[in-house]
């Protein structure tokens, strides 16, 4: 899958995204983009957009876009606070047919 982490993202959260092309917001040169354009550029090159951003289904209509989201949900983006939801993730990357918004939680 190709997959794009958001830009409150740890970048090093993509080491452990093993099988998967990984991307960060800054590395994609779209740092800075607000959420609505955000997706609508990463649809055309994602897969897959993961945040912390617990508040995004509640400000984009999200299916309009064409890109699965994975919400982390932790109040925190410490990589180490994140690890242990990796295995729920790579697990939602499994499935080559993902769409719409899941939530994954400590």
């Amino acid at each position: 899958m190709r997959v794009l982490l958001d830009e409150c993202l740890p970048r090093k959260l993509a080491n452990f995204l093993l099988g998967h092309e990984v991307q960060t917001v800054p590395q994609a040169g779209w740092a800075g983009l607000k959420n609505g354009k955000l997706l609508a550029v990463a649809q055309e090159s994602f897969d897959v957009f993961i945040t912390i951003d617990q508040n995004l289904t509640a400000q984009q209509n999200t299916s309009r876009f064409a890109i699965a989201i994975v919400v982390l949900g932790s109040n925190s983006n410490n990589l180490e606070v994140l690890k242990p939801l990796v295995p729920e993730v790579l697990e939602l990357l499994s499935d080559r047919a993902l769409q719409g918004v899941h939530r994954i939680s400590v």
